[in-house]
Formats: structure tokens, sequence, C-alpha cells
């Protein structure tokens, strides 16, 4: 009788525990767009304002527990310039990281980044690129 009282306990011990954490799904809590990253994925030094030869940063910061896919849409104009993606699964806050290279120089002009989770709109951010003054 002990062995299946101390069994259920345990049990619920491990069942409690699961489902401790913060108890939401995954969700992205905000982006960060900079020239650089730190070490934890997320932006140094945060900006939206970047020269033709700078590479973009994007961080995308999330809450919650959970797997899932995250996608960005990058423009230029109303014109689409890259879609990556990547599946994550996370159990903390996290930072899931993205990079735009120019390839030598972007356009000057105005851009933008849509954030996607599971293909639900999460964020969107303008930013420009400009010649340095």
């Amino acid at each position: 009788m002990r062995s299946v009282i101390a069994s259920v306990l345990a049990l619920l011990i491990v069942v409690t525990a699961a489902g401790c954490g913060s108890g939401q799904p995954l969700r992205v809590s905000s982006i960060q767009l900079g020239r650089a990253l730190n070490e934890d994925h997320t932006v140094a030094n945060i900006t939206t304002t970047f020269a033709p030869d700078d590479s973009v940063y994007l961080s995308v910061l999330t809450t919650g527990v959970g797997t899932g896919t995250i996608s960005v849409r990058w423009k230029f104009g109303g014109a689409v310039i890259a879609e990556p993606k990547r599946d994550v699964s996370y159990r903390i806050d996290a930072a899931t990281d993205f990079r735009l290279q120019g390839g030598g120089s972007f356009p000057t002009g105005s851009y933008s980044v849509e954030v996607f989770l599971n293909g639900e709109s999460a964020a969107t951010r303008a930013f420009t690129v400009q010649n340095p003054r």
C-alpha cells in the first residue's frame, strides 16, 4: 500500500512540475532591430536607421513554453526580399535571431519586417536605410 501511495505522490509531483513554468503558451513578447547581437541573441544597440552596408539584425523575444515556427518577412517598399523561418522549442523566455544582409549595399529607402509565430502575425517594425551623414 505504501508503494502505491508513494507512486501516486511521485506522479503528482511530476505532473505538477511539468505544468509549472510560465503556464502560458509560447508567444512573441517583442522584437528588436539593430546592427549587432549580444551573446544571448538579443540586439546589442536597438535602432531603426541603418547605412547601406550594415547588416540588419532582428531579435524575436518570446515568453511562455512550447514549440513552434518563427518566420519573418523582410520587405523593401512593397516587395518581399526574404522570408526565413526557424523551428523553435522553448521552456523559458528566449530570443531567436535573424539577419538581413544586403550583399554589399542595401538601396536607401523604407523597409519593414513582419514576424509570424505559427503563421500568425505577431509584430511589425518599420526601418530605414539611408546614406551616412
